[in-house]
């Protein structure tokens, strides 16, 4: 048996019928939701809560993050959103196109993940304009969860379909 041989049975590249694809997808979709513009989203309950002190870290987190990722979109956003959009056509070049189903997988990942980024963003630069506090802030944090939720449960469905149509379509590996 060759390293070749070898390497491509520990690491199946048959992506869709790996359970660890599936669980990826899950933890990342799931901490998505959970990380609103990296702050933990049960931190945005506390302060709905109880106000006072967790408002305020909640304001503080929030006012760290928003400038952080406006920083990195003003200083690097253009050559970013180049690297990113190579990225993305490789991958759904070499997935769909040439039928690398590992590629096919990294996009379904990938590409709707770069749609958060640009909710997040956008969400960035409405709390940076509108400097909302309290409830507001915290309204504005669910909403931004909520449509990260949405294209989540999106991405979630059309890899699935996608995935079940590969494994149909392709059937079982037999060695």
């Amino acid at each position: 048996m060759d390293w070749y041989t070898t390497v491509f049975e520990v690491i199946d590249m048959r992506s869709f019928s790996n359970l660890w694809f599936w669980i990826g997808l899950a933890v990342v979709w799931s901490s998505a939701s959970h990380w609103v513009l990296g702050v933990p989203y049960d931190m945005v309950q506390r302060a709905r809560r109880h106000g006072g002190q967790a408002a305020e870290d909640l304001e503080d987190l929030v006012r760290i993050n928003v400038n952080r990722l406006l920083f990195i979109g003003r200083i690097s956003g253009l050559v970013l959103l180049s690297f990113i959009s190579f990225l993305l056509s490789v991958l759904a070049v070499l997935g769909f196109y040439y039928r690398v189903e590992f590629a096919q997988a990294v996009f379904l990942l990938a590409f709707p993940m770069s749609i958060v980024g640009l909710i997040s963003l956008s969400t960035a630069r409405l709390i940076e304009e509108t400097q909302p506090t309290g409830e507001a802030l915290c309204k504005r944090l669910t909403r931004h969860r909520l449509y990260v939720q949405m294209v989540g449960v999106v991405a979630i469905f059309v890899t699935a379909l996608w995935g079940m149509y590969q494994n149909m379509n392709l059937g079982p590996v037999l060695s």
